[in-house]
């Protein structure tokens, strides 16, 4: 079992760095929750790898279990990221929030 990466731990880097710079925090938090779904399924993994002859088959079924969902959320909330990314208009090959945003969050702040 293993996670498809749609991006890598440096494009969800660069993304919250774009998204904090410009305070736009809706990309980071799906970035986040990505990261935190790779941290899940990880250690999961780990759980099944070290399965011992001691762990009753309901124990060894939960780690199956959460990693199997931890999977399918991550590829879920990946698709989200890319959508978000796509309907924001970001520059996918520097991962650069779009002027247009930029503008749209100055005159936010200047008209409170």
């Amino acid at each position: 079992m293993k996670l498809d990466n749609k991006f890598t731990a440096l494009q969800l880097a660069i993304i919250n760095d774009q998204a904090a710079l410009y305070t736009c925090a809706c990309p980071v938090h799906v970035s986040l929750q990505i990261t935190n779904l790779r941290k899940l399924f990880d250690y999961q993994l780990l759980c099944i790898e070290n399965e011992s002859l001691n762990e009753s088959s309901v124990e060894i079924e939960v780690h199956h279990r959460i990693a199997e969902v931890a999977r399918q959320a991550h590829q879920l909330m990946e698709k989200c990221l890319d959508e978000v990314l796509e309907l924001e208009g970001w520059d996918r090959t520097k991962l650069v929030m779009p002027i247009t945003t930029h503008r749209q969050l100055v005159n936010r702040v200047h008209n409170r």
